[in-house]
């Protein structure tokens, strides 16, 4: 990371290579000009984690910039000179106090706009204009309405539309081709879900040890218990331990994430929840621990990736492995939808799987209640999570270590096929992929179609 006392300097216009990524984090309270010295180059600019509210005029001046990080500053408006910047698509305004998005704002080839954790009460009609847009993250603002011209917006993918003021989901929102990975929970039209009976216990019950993992609504502990409830006696005395962050996440309440998780009820591929922390100030989850065999599937999007999961190096299944990695997420997504729940982010790095190929699937930080929609709308967020299904297909078939002409590549690349087929009416449902993916796994030679 370079230093704000570097670029004063004149340091950084003159380095060799030249400047193509620079992140300041110093308080900063005006936009350092000196970051126009770097213009032939600059493509990242992260100013987040600084007290700025207004960018200079002539901020064009950065004609390469592609990536702008402006979060946890306190911006009351999304700045109209972002759109003097010909290259900039992807743009981040978390945690600012931003209330207005004028027409005239936000670049043409916009393709990823994070705005969560504002007060946005309304998005321009020029939003539609986005013909590029494929992520939109605005949980945790105050919007009521989305404009009607965004049923333009064909290239979206990912939406996080949670801990909003909507009163309902328009029905084009469902009917975009490529979207995939949809969350609408804490919303005006949202109920609570019933409380889902489970054992409860406070963080006395409970013995912190080391951080196993952490991501958007929370971090995971390994466990031990104090003093187990008498209700779980002969449960393991190893736990993980999900403590919920008490503020809005890029994908909305951890409130609706534990009812969510709870509501979804139990499944021998979902990580097994054993109680749940209620107490004031801490919301939490006491899991099942998972076995050390067990690895995450993929890893999480870059920057370059977009919606898209990232894998380590050298990664490779073979047809029999994705195969029965796919079964066992058609499986899960159809018990999901069961319940009336979906998942709203059926990733690789959601996953985890072990060396057989066994799934563990979990994470339910975008999940929503099917139960708050109208019945064609249930039914189309399935055909969102056959399509979200699809993409992760894909991502595996796109590491087959084997013949990609052999008759079980070619089944599995028809099922994910006509499970991304554009229009949503003609994806299958949940249930037939999940017969389909079980008939190959007896039969892996057999010819099929849906």
């Amino acid at each position: 990371m370079h230093t704000l006392k570097q670029l004063l300097s004149g340091e950084l216009s003159s380095a060799k290579p030249a400047i193509t990524r620079l992140q300041l984090a110093d308080n900063l309270t005006e936009f350092p000009v000196e970051i126009f010295d770097l213009a032939d180059s600059l493509e990242v600019l992260d100013l987040s984690n600084n007290k700025l509210s207004r960018l200079p005029a002539d901020f064009g001046r950065l004609q390469h910039l592609k990536i702008l990080f402006l979060s946890n500053n306190q911006f009351d408006h999304l700045p109209d000179v972002l759109a003097q910047c010909p290259k900039l698509e992807m743009i981040g305004f978390k945690a600012n106090q931003i209330k207005t998005v004028s027409e005239n704002a936000l670049p043409i080839d916009t393709r990823w706009l994070i705005l969560t954790d504002n007060k946005i009460e309304k998005l321009p009609d020029s939003m539609g204009l986005l013909s590029r847009l494929q992520k939109l993250a605005l949980a945790g603002n105050q919007l009521t309405e989305l404009p009607g011209s965004m049923a333009n917006c064909r290239s979206l993918e990912l939406a996080r539309l949670s801990a909003n003021k909507l009163s309902a989901l328009p029905d084009w929102l469902f009917q975009l081709p490529k979207m995939s990975w949809l969350a609408f929970s804490g919303n005006a039209f949202n109920a609570d879900l019933e409380d889902t009976p489970m054992v409860k216990v406070n963080m006395a019950n409970i013995q912190l040890n080391h951080q196993i993992g952490e991501g958007a609504s929370g971090v995971i502990h390994h466990a031990n218990w104090v003093k187990k409830p008498a209700s779980l006696k002969g449960s393991d005395a190893e736990i993980a331990v999900k403590l919920f962050k008490g503020e809005v996440t890029s994908d909305g309440y951890p409130q609706d994430e534990l009812n969510c998780c709870l509501t979804a009820g139990e499944h021998p591929n979902l990580i097994k929840v054993v109680a749940k922390i209620a107490q004031k100030n801490q919301l939490g989850l006491v899991m099942k621990l998972i076995p050390d065999s067990f690895y995450n599937l993929g890893q999480p999007p870059s920057l370059a990736t977009c919606t898209r999961d990232t894998f380590k190096e050298g990664t490779e299944f073979t047809p029999e492995q994705i195969t029965k990695i796919a079964f066992s997420m058609a499986d899960i997504l159809n018990h999901l939808h069961g319940q009336k729940v979906s998942h709203g982010d059926v990733y690789a790095h959601n996953t985890m799987i072990d060396d057989q190929a066994s799934v563990l699937f979990g994470d339910f930080g975008a999940a929503s209640d099917l139960s708050v929609l109208p019945q064609m709308q249930r039914e189309a967020m399935e055909s969102v999570e056959v399509r979200a299904f699809a993409c992760l297909l894909e991502d595996l078939l796109n590491h087959n270590s084997e013949n990609y002409d052999s008759t079980l590549t070619a089944a599995l690349t028809e099922v994910k096929n006509t499970c991304m087929h554009e229009d949503t009416v003609f994806r299958p449902r949940l249930s037939e992929v999940k017969n389909k993916l079980q008939s190959l796994l007896v039969q892996p030679e057999l010819e099929f179609s849906f």
